[in-house]
């Protein structure tokens, strides 16, 4: 069985003895209503489709993790990349999708397959 590392957006750290290498793929998400934005009397159809992507690459064993700047300002200002996208574009800047240490997309969400090309090009998957 593969085990595999999900952080629920409401803690404030992960766990101590993980490190930001091991997340395979960071979500830095724009201020959202909760932490899925999944809540309000109307679902947006983007974040539907990005929550199922996450269900669907933890399924295959990879570590995932979404932040948000209001619960989780330390992993925004701790990663130089996804730091310099906000201070340079603001709010517009996001989300950010990192990859294995990479910034693959900013401003919007990546598809499915956007992330599995960079999953492969960066090793793995």
């Amino acid at each position: 069985m593969t085990d595999f590392i999900t952080i629920d957006v409401n803690d404030a750290d992960p766990a101590p003895s993980m490190n930001k290498t091991a997340i395979d793929i960071e979500f830095f998400d724009p201020p959202m209503c909760c932490p899925t934005g999944l809540c309000g009397p109307t679902l947006d159809q983007t974040l539907l489709d990005v929550n199922e992507m996450i269900q669907a690459f933890q399924g295959q064993g990879l570590r995932v993790a979404r932040y948000q700047i209001g619960s989780h300002p330390k992993h925004f200002m701790s990663n130089p990349a996804v730091l310099r996208l906000v201070r340079e574009n603001k709010v517009d800047a996001l989300p950010i999708t990192v990859v294995r240490g990479r910034v693959i997309k900013a401003g919007a969400y990546p598809t499915r397959d956007e992330i599995q090309v960079s999953l492969t090009e960066v090793g793995g998957q």
